[in-house]
């Protein structure tokens, strides 16, 4: 609709002295903005011309923003950390990738702290849980090729979970059963602790250096080959050897993760008599 020069809409609206004259004239509906007017109830009201004013409708096609939550804020938050690292996620980061203003994201989760918590937790409750059995050697190789498969999906796991402390229900009941599966057996509390600890710094240490090796193993002959002559045989003899037999591809120079594995639980041995 379009209020033409000389109408008595259109006079009516230059008569008033200021917006807020214009304001309360069409009973508090529009409100000022830089462009001209805007009409709360999807209609707009802009300035063509001097002495003319149009109204046009609001596009029916405008994007519906995401309905927030907690779950879908970290959702997109593993994705994000997949996509760029852990380094660059933060709240406003987020929110842009959300379309939304970083403040709104606070109405579903108290700050960053909480957040990482949340991706933290959402990767955890994949943890294999080892259970009570005879066997629990097999069970806790069950369960290390299960973290480290995690880890591998989610390249940014491995510091969080060794530089924060994580309280969450998944990562208190991995631990616990992890617990009760080497108790169950007869290690005592304090051995099964250890023996927690053992298993896990071999599980993030192999996979940082798996996901951070700077070589994929079908390039380690061409690079040994490479460095080679880099290598003084006199004084470093045994890495010398060592790298020419990659070179010459006699050793394919590829680590296994469960040969330090099985390095680490065949040398346990339970008590049966401290069996709980």
């Amino acid at each position: 609709m379009t209020f033409k020069e000389g109408s008595p809409e259109s006079e009516k609206y230059l008569q008033c002295k200021s917006v807020n004259e214009i304001y309360f004239l069409v009973n508090r509906k529009f409100e000022w903005k830089s462009s001209g007017f805007y009409d709360r109830s999807n209609l707009n009201i802009r300035f063509v011309r001097r002495k003319s004013f149009v109204l046009v409708t609001k596009k029916k096609d405008q994007k519906k923003r995401k309905t927030l939550s907690k779950d879908l804020l970290i959702q997109t938050a593993i994705q994000y950390a997949n996509r760029n690292g852990i380094d660059a996620l933060s709240m406003r980061n987020l929110a842009n990738s959300l379309g939304v203003e970083a403040m709104s994201l606070y109405n579903h989760i108290q700050n960053k702290e909480e957040l990482l918590d949340g991706m933290v937790e959402d990767c955890v409750k994949h943890f294999y849980k080892p259970k009570q059995e005879k066997d629990w050697k097999k069970e806790f190789k069950k369960r290390a090729n299960s973290v480290r498969e995690v880890l591998l999906n989610f390249p940014w796991l491995t510091v969080l979970l060794v530089a924060r402390v994580n309280i969450g229900e998944h990562m208190l009941k991995y631990f616990d059963q992890s617990l009760a599966c080497l108790v169950g057996v007869g290690f005592t509390y304090k051995q099964a602790d250890h023996i927690i600890n053992a298993v896990d710094s071999h599980i993030y240490g192999f996979t940082l250096q798996e996901l951070n090796f700077p070589f994929s193993p079908d390039e380690y002959a061409s690079k040994a080959k490479e460095y080679l002559p880099m290598i003084n045989a006199e004084h470093l003899p045994y890495f010398f050897h060592l790298s020419m037999e990659v070179a010459n591809g006699k050793y394919d120079g590829i680590h296994h993760f469960e040969f330090g594995l099985d390095l680490i639980l065949n040398g346990l041995n339970p008590n049966p008599k401290k069996r709980n």
